[in-house]
């Protein structure tokens, strides 16, 4: 409450627009919840424990590699945390282990399993393992990790050159809109998921590689609504009265410009956001997004489809992937309903 007293009324009218739309409130609510349990996913799902006392100290695993002579053991090595044997190593030296929810991490084969892989779920396994013994539950937290940040970099990084092109386009017209609009509708009208199947199948994509060739088409989306914005204010009298100052049009450009345009590139960006998850996923169930073996949803929608006779392996990626697009979409919507200025230009909000 005390920080919406330092806001302008125009953006406390915004924040309460935002509040009455009660589906897009809860999901912010519910996606900041889930953000909080999957972005420090190596304290929820790993195969390393958080932290090990015994007769030789302190150990943090989950941060640190030790040896198993590090806890009195034989080899060199790393330690097998997993093993019973050590278990019994650290209890006979009067010490404990403090494991994460989930001992399993994305890529940690269940070799305990009592049925062939993929195994249905278990107490062990709460949502079962894939067709390589691996634990469901733990490469859905690390896939939708991936996700998000992946979606989050694409959207900043389209932005960034979204805004940047929109707004020279706007601001200087002329041939330079005419030229790089003509640009813009071919470079659009190219088949955008066709040519990130070709560059991705020339070499082996990494989570940068991917990053970059989703840029290559992903910043047409906000030149749009930005050109026509920075047409619109280029002729406003607080623009014109700058250039007869002889203020520099970079300098009008960011301080007089670009404001206007901001609020409604703001307005697409959860749909950006949205848009970036659901190639990435798109990529990946047709096996050319991350490398193999890399946790991904899409990758776990392939497995459901390669094993129809294992049903919790695609319900499980298309709930998660599901829940993902829905609550972004509804943040999308507040956050539109909140910057339309036929709401926050009327005398009470709703």
């Amino acid at each position: 409450m005390a920080a919406s007293l330092h806001l302008s009324r125009l953006n406390r009218r915004r924040l309460a627009i935002f509040r009455s739309n009660r589906r897009g409130w809860w999901s912010l609510w519910i996606f900041a919840a889930i953000i909080t349990i999957t972005l420090p996913a190596e304290f929820v799902a790993n195969d390393r424990p958080l932290l090990i006392s015994s007769d030789r100290g302190w150990s943090v695993p989950v941060l640190a590699t030790y040896a198993e002579t590090d806890f009195g053991g034989e080899f060199e090595t790393e330690a097998d945390y997993r093993d019973p044997w050590f278990a019994e190593l650290i209890a006979s030296q009067g010490g404990w282990i403090l494991w994460p929810p989930i001992r399993y991490g994305p890529r940690t084969v269940n070799f305990d399993l009592r049925r062939p892989a993929p195994a249905p779920p278990s107490w062990d396994n709460w949502l079962g393992t894939d067709d390589q013994a691996r634990d469901v539950t733990a490469r859905l937290i690390y896939g939708f990790r991936i996700s998000i940040l992946f979606g989050f970099c694409l959207t900043l990084l389209s932005s960034i050159v979204g805004i940047t092109a929109g707004a020279v386009q706007g601001f200087f017209a002329g041939w330079v809109d005419l030229l790089m609009q003509r640009f813009i509708e071919i470079w659009q009208g190219m088949p955008t998921l066709y040519l990130l199947i070709i560059l991705a199948s020339l070499v082996e994509p990494d989570f940068f590689w991917l990053l970059g060739l989703m840029l290559m088409f992903s910043w047409l989306q906000l030149v749009g609504v930005v050109r026509a914005e920075v047409l619109r204010a280029r002729n406003f009298d607080f623009v014109r009265a700058a250039r007869a100052l002889g203020v520099s049009d970079g300098t009008i450009m960011l301080r007089h410009v670009l404001p206007n345009a901001a609020v409604a590139a703001l307005t697409y960006l959860p749909f950006v956001l949205t848009g970036s998850v659901a190639v990435l996923a798109s990529l990946d169930f047709l096996g050319f997004g991350l490398p193999p073996g890399s946790p991904s949803l899409g990758e776990l929608l392939g497995q459901g489809k390669r094993n129809l006779h294992a049903p919790w392996l695609g319900l499980a990626a298309f709930l998660t992937l599901a829940l993902l697009l829905s609550l972004l979409v509804f943040i999308g919507e507040a956050v539109r309903d909140a910057f339309d200025p036929r709401r926050t230009t009327a005398k009470s909000a709703p």
